[in-house]
């Protein structure tokens, strides 16, 4: 058994070039082609989000793969407009080689090391390794493998949204309403996107009592 971090990997992106597209595409609606500067996109983009004209975000998208748990992508999944390729555990034999015959767990965010509650925690994924490893030495299918595995079993996400609806849902899932785990991955990834791109994620909302120690490492997707 292995516990893992979770991480958020994003790909590569001219976030300038991104707004500046979103601007050309916009500007088509009042033709006002003959007003853009260097950085007309700044303010053009404030004044359409601030009047609700979102639907221009939809010109461009961003892809991110994260390390995160079975109960986080089951809660992201929900949103319609992305696109998600995820880890089959119907697929994917754990107890194999090409996974080092070992289940990977999450750390969990919401419990502390050195509780009985913990160890608790770390006992039963310990016998369901157990037990799923056993069965899979017994020839057992994956898919008859995957109803052992809890929502704290970590698995690799693909996910693809356009601008508006990152927006969106980085708006719901960064409140202190979302499951810890969620917030855990979402909140320093729209830390990320108002650094870069503050004309549109500048108000969005967030957990700001969340512990930053806890914020899942972003990294880049090679």
């Amino acid at each position: 058994m292995k516990l893992v971090d979770p991480v958020v990997y994003v790909e590569n992106y001219d976030a300038k070039k991104m707004l500046k597209r979103i601007e050309r595409a916009c500007r088509t609606c009042y033709r006002s082609e003959d007003k853009v500067t260097e950085d007309s996109y700044k303010n053009l983009l404030k004044n359409c989000i601030s009047r609700g004209h979102e639907s221009i975000l939809e010109h461009e998208k961003i892809s991110i793969r994260m390390i995160c748990d079975v109960g986080v992508y089951k809660d992201l999944t929900r949103h319609r407009i992305a696109s998600f390729s995820i880890e089959s555990t119907r697929y994917c034999n754990y107890g194999k080689d090409k996974f080092d015959n070992e289940i990977k767990f999450m750390k969990p965010v919401n419990i502390d090391e050195g509780t009985e509650i913990y160890d608790l925690f770390i006992e039963g994924l310990e016998g369901i390794e157990n037990t799923y490893l056993k069965m899979s030495e017994l020839d057992a299918k994956p898919d008859q493998l995957r109803m052992l595995l809890p929502h704290a079993t970590a698995a690799e996400v693909n996910m693809t949204c356009n601008l508006r609806e990152w927006k969106h849902i980085l708006s719901l899932r960064c409140s202190k309403h979302v499951h810890p785990a969620i917030r855990q991955l979402m909140i320093p990834l729209l830390l990320k996107f108002k650094e870069d791109m503050p004309e549109i994620y500048e108000t969005v909302e967030y957990d700001e009592d969340f512990p930053k120690e806890k914020y899942a490492k972003i990294l880049p997707l090679d």
